[in-house]
């Protein structure tokens, strides 16, 4: 069973499992061939949140591909809510 943290919707799924299944994919692809009822513009959104989490790495040009951690979340393996951004822990983004 996936445990998903609250920062998560039901799309952020399916595009997993699209990206998982494709081996890679943008927000229009995505639209366009696979069963994700929103738009592209919100697909993006969702790609680029899922990305700050680590279980998508941008590509360039729009395009994703899933991470080990994406996938090991798709088995049920990995609980998201351990998965907050530097931002979220209040860490901030400076480096050192």
């Amino acid at each position: 069973m996936r445990s998903s943290a609250k920062w998560m919707t039901l799309v952020d799924d399916r595009v997993l499992e699209y990206i998982d299944e494709n081996g890679h994919g943008s927000p229009t692809e995505m639209k366009k061939e696979g069963p994700i009822r929103y738009s592209s513009q919100y697909i993006g959104e969702r790609c680029r949140k899922l990305t700050e989490h680590g279980l998508l790495t941008a590509l360039g040009n729009g395009v994703y591909t899933i991470t080990e951690d994406g996938r090991k979340y798709l088995r049920g393996e990995l609980d998201t809510g351990e998965l907050e951004t530097s931002e979220e822990n209040g860490e901030g983004s400076a480096e050192a």
